[in-house]
This record gives C-alpha cells, sequence and structure tokens, in this order.
C-alpha cells in the first residue's frame, strides 16, 4: 500500500509543470505494462518465498519494492522542482524529464522512499533491521542501474522504460540476496 500511495502522490504531485515538459503521465494512469514491470520481480520473489518458504526471497520483494517507489517517486519529484538535471553517464546539463538525467532533490527524495519501504518491513516486523538497510541500500544501487540503462539504452531506442524500470528492479532485488 505505501509503495502505491508513494507512486501515485508523485506522479500527482506537479503535474501541470508536468504536461509542461510532456513528461506527464495520462490522467488514466499507469498502462498495465507499467505497473507489471515495476512490480513483477517483487511479485516473482514473494512468490518463491511461498514456494520455497526460503526468507531471502522477502528480502528480495522489499529491495524491489523500495526500487519502484524510489525510483517513481525520484523521476517525479526531480521533474517537478529542477528546470536541469545531469545525465547519469556523461554529467551533461539535459532537461528535466530526459531519460537517464538525475537531480540532487530528486534522487534524495527517491532515497526517503526507499527508506519508507525499508523501515515499514522493519516495524512491522517482516524483516530485521539488517535487511531492511541491504533492501534501501539495494533499491538506491537499482535506482542508479535505472538511470544508468534510461541514458544509455532507453534513449535511443534499445530499451522501453517498462524494460528499464523492470531490470532496474532486478538488479535491486538480486542485490539484496546476494548480500542477504
Amino acid at each position: 500500500m505505501t509503495v502505491f500511495g508513494l507512486t501515485w502522490l508523485s506522479t500527482r504531485f506537479g503535474y501541470r509543470r508536468k504536461q509542461e515538459l510532456g513528461t506527464a503521465q495520462a490522467r488514466e494512469g499507469r498502462t498495465a505494462s507499467q505497473v507489471l514491470a515495476n512490480l513483477a520481480v517483487s511479485a516473482i520473489s514473494a512468490g518463491l518465498l511461498g514456494a520455497t518458504g526460503r526468507s531471502v526471497f522477502l528480502l528480495g520483494t522489499t529491495a524491489a519494492l523500495a526500487e519502484a517507489a524510489a525510483d517513481t517517486v525520484s523521476s517525479e519529484l526531480g521533474q517537478t522542482y529542477s528546470e536541469k538535471a545531469r545525465l547519469i553517464t556523461t554529467w551533461k546539463e539535459v532537461p528535466a524529464g530526459t531519460d537517464g538525467g538525475v537531480t540532487f532533490l530528486g534522487t534524495a527524495a527517491g532515497v526517503v522512499a526507499a527508506l519508507l519501504i525499508g523501515a515499514i518491513s522493519y516495524f512491522a516486523g517482516l524483516t530485521p533491521i539488517k535487511w531492511a538497510a541491504i533492501a534501501v541500500s539495494s533499491a538506491f544501487l537499482g535506482m542508479l542501474a535505472d538511470s544508468y540503462l534510461g541514458a544509455s539504452l532507453e534513449r535511443r531506442k534499445l530499451l522501453t522504460n517498462d524494460w528499464v524500470n523492470l531490470l532496474g528492479t532486478l538488479v535491486a532485488a538480486g542485490t539484496a540476496m546476494l548480500f542477504g
């Protein structure tokens, strides 16, 4: 519920500005492929947890959800509050909303979103504090990977945004499970 709430609020926040930039989400909301791209890795991890009972898959689920929230919040708030971004691959200045563009404010907001997901997983008794920290750190890495893939492959039309989002959550979940 928290991931949904964070992404919904950040998508709606500053909507008029994002319309001016041409980056606003359609009023109808996200498409099924966008939702699937952001949640497939966490759903598969949760299914593997249920099928195997191996708690490391809960860590993967948490990290993937934290990355999905972090990536969406960072993108949406970065576009709303920043005129310019820096391309993660070259650090050249680009307009806010450019694939692979990062801003300090957007990145900080993404970290806060990941921290919130990690904190909820800890306080709900789902993960120990060490795993919550691993999930948050992995979500940050996944968010950076998402930006890198956006700059290097999505901008060249080699991947769609859905694939970039799916791979970002996969990096987060894989990294978390590796270190968990």
